[in-house]
């Protein structure tokens, strides 16, 4: 393990301070997921909204659970992460495209 500085004790301070940063951002990030899955549930067990609400509620849930996963819980907020992004947003590009191609064709 290599040290910036000779003194273990920064270092040591640095390393805890920085874990417990990150720890704080997982619950927070966890339980706003947890908030968001909520709501998704709400929706779909009331009798109020219609199926044409609910749907386009929760695939825009799950893409905001899917991107806070990715930043949070799989470190792509770290650096060093820049290539592993660029991969998953093209794939992500790439689908999205090919998905609005399809609807495109069966629907008109």
């Amino acid at each position: 393990m290599a040290n910036n500085s000779n003194n273990t004790n920064v270092d040591l301070a640095y390393r805890r301070r920085k874990s417990a940063e990150e720890m704080k951002q997982h619950v927070i990030s966890f339980a706003l997921m947890i908030f968001l899955t909520i709501i998704a549930f709400i929706a779909v067990g009331s009798e109020q909204f219609s199926p044409y609400v609910v749907v386009p509620l929760i695939l825009l849930l799950a893409v905001i659970q899917v991107i806070l996963q990715l930043y949070y819980f799989m470190h792509m907020n770290h650096k060093g992460h820049e290539a592993p992004k660029m991969f998953m947003f093209s794939g992500v590009l790439i689908a999205a495209v090919t998905v609005l191609c399809f609807m495109t064709i069966i629907w008109w």
